[in-house]
């Protein structure tokens, strides 16, 4: 029980972190909740509770093609802020 509360405080750190950071400094608050950096931290978790090597193998190769369709919500939301969307119904347009 102790493992599962120091994953969720160390994974919550990294997020509330990045959001803090984003407040001031959007871009280095999207470096430090970035996917790698939290795919990292997802396969550090999986490797420390499994160390099933194929396992991780296929977590890593899943994540990548699951990251593609995601991607062109980054790009969708900004466009949709600018353009005056608010930012419920970009988020509702833009998620996969």
């Amino acid at each position: 029980m102790l493992y599962l509360i120091i994953k969720a405080a160390v994974s919550g750190v990294m997020i509330a972190l990045g959001s803090e950071v984003a407040r001031r400094y959007p871009g280095w608050g999207a470096l430090i909740i970035s996917l790698p950096l939290v795919s990292i931290l997802g396969m550090i978790w999986l490797w420390r509770d499994t160390g099933d090597e194929a396992r991780l193998a296929d977590h890593a190769q899943a994540t990548f093609w699951f990251v593609l369709p995601s991607l062109p919500m980054f790009l969708i939301v900004p466009a949709l802020l600018r353009r005056g969307v608010a930012f419920w119904p970009a988020l509702a347009v833009a998620a996969p």
